[in-house]
């Protein structure tokens, strides 16, 4: 199978009717695709010369590129409870490394993921790929919201396969049943895929969120034989070349359903994977780091039926936590009241009715005003330089080992350690110019003294099992 042969015929529709908003009397479906560790540049609509991806590059002429997406965490499990709660990773107690097979933590089950919302509201939910999220009974898929799982619990590198040697190896499962053990990377991509298929042709008639966490590409590496050598990238790019291949089968299954009109699709990746390669892609850093390089990914939303723009970019900062209420509103649903959550409701950005995120307080859309329930109240030091909605625009880099490293405000950086380094992306996005400029410093400074304030009296614990008898 080569590239010729694997254009679908969803490309040749590279226009669609525009429509104002509106809420259909078919709630909208949901597929949100996580890959695993791709860099901001490896997409060819993101600066990539070394692979094709006609499908991904069609998604974005059709949809909307983000340029300043961030992921919540340079590193998988925090990542990925980020985006499933719409907190930041330290407010649920799950900023610090990864959950392996021999971790006693995981995501609580007292939060409240996507699938649980959208399960809430009559939508047939599934996860289909990597969790990443907790090992045991309580923090698995099924507990968190969704009915259906199909995938693996963590990684395949040696470190999370060891303690299940003596078993036979990482297991597969479906639904809590071994499909097959040893996993096999170089199927991963398609299995995942031929699941979703199905599960989108089970519940066409009924909306859907599907949760769609690939493990490529995170090493070990996987791929198929038709896609070996397909790339100028080495096995990287072939593992590319392949995802983008069976994103395009989603769309083609979503035409053939004659459901593309009411669903959303999203593609991302849970933290970048290294630097700029030529002198046109100038962002540094590392999986990881707090450089660019470790957080800002690529981000395409897709949805002209439903209002999302076309053929559009923005620059506006997002984080992976908006998603949460954004989601929520384009399907019509309110994010509980009860619920603090650190992610703003971006849709009005999406339907190109703004060019920025709207404040809280203006309440642009149905989960607008969610970030209000934050805590707000700034100290006489902070309160007359800080406004309430430069705090909630901010975006709050956290390392691998969870700890506060940069504070992000438009287009200014402010590094806290070792020392206050302060720079400007717009002109700087190589971050190696620092600017002198007190007035920000101090802004930004004072942001990340009321962040570590409110974490450290609003955070919640992740879920915590009994240790093994003996330990």
């Amino acid at each position: 199978m080569h590239l010729a042969r694997c254009i679908a015929p969803w490309l040749l529709l590279l226009t669609a009717p525009s429509l104002t908003w509106s809420y259909q009397e078919k709630p909208a479906n949901i597929i949100l695709i996580l890959v695993d560790d791709q860099g901001y540049y490896d997409l060819g609509c993101y600066g990539a010369t070394e692979v094709k991806t006609p499908h991904l590059d069609a998604m974005a002429r059709r949809g909307i590129r983000l340029t300043d997406y961030y992921a919540a965490a340079p590193i998988c499990s925090p990542s990925r409870a980020g985006l499933l709660t719409g907190c930041y990773p330290r407010r649920v107690g799950m900023e610090i490394w990864v959950q392996r097979p021999d971790s006693r933590h995981g995501l609580h089950p007292d939060e409240w993921t996507l699938a649980e919302l959208f399960q809430s509201h009559g939508y047939a939910t599934a996860c289909i790929g990597k969790w990443h999220l907790g090992f045991h009974e309580p923090f698995l898929p099924r507990q968190q919201g969704f009915d259906h799982y199909f995938g693996l619990l963590h990684n395949l590198d040696p470190v999370e396969v060891s303690p299940l040697e003596d078993q036979g190896g990482v297991p597969l499962l479906r639904n809590g049943q071994v499909v097959k053990r040893p996993a096999d990377p170089a199927e991963l991509t398609r299995l995942y895929t031929d699941e979703a298929i199905r599960f989108i042709e089970q519940n066409r008639d009924s909306p859907f969120f599907l949760y769609l966490p690939h493990t490529m590409l995170h090493h070990p590496l996987g791929v198929s034989e038709a896609f070996q050598g397909s790339s100028n990238w080495g096995e990287y790019g072939d593992a590319i070349q392949e995802l983008d291949h069976h994103v395009g089968r989603i769309f083609d299954t979503l035409t053939q359903l004659g459901i593309d009109d009411h669903t959303i699709v999203l593609y991302t990746s849970d933290n970048g994977r290294g630097p700029g390669r030529t002198p046109d892609q100038p962002l540094r850093g590392r999986k990881l780091s707090t450089y660019e390089g470790g957080l800002r990914v690529p981000a395409i939303a897709w949805g002209p039926g439903l209002g999302v723009q076309a053929g559009a970019e923005s620059s506006a900062v997002v984080r992976a936590m908006d998603w949460y209420p954004t989601l929520a509103t384009l399907a019509g649903i309110q994010v509980p009241p009860e619920r603090v959550i650190d992610g703003r409701d971006i849709s009005p950005l999406l339907r190109g009715e703004t060019n920025q995120v709207p404040a809280a307080d203006r309440n642009q859309a149905l989960n607008g005003a969610v970030p209000l329930r934050r805590r707000w109240d700034p100290p006489a030091e902070w309160a007359p330089l800080i406004a309430r909605d430069e705090y909630d625009e901010a975006f709050f880099y956290h390392g691998s080992q969870g700890a506060l490293a940069a504070v992000r405000w438009q287009n200014w950086k402010l590094m806290l350690n070792p020392s206050l380094q302060l720079y400007d992306l717009s002109t700087d996005p190589t971050e190696s110019q620092r600017v002198r400029h007190q007035e920000i410093t101090r802004k930004l400074r004072g942001m990340a003294v009321l962040f570590q304030e409110e974490m450290r009296l609003d955070a919640r614990p992740a879920g915590e099992v009994a240790p093994p008898k003996g330990h």
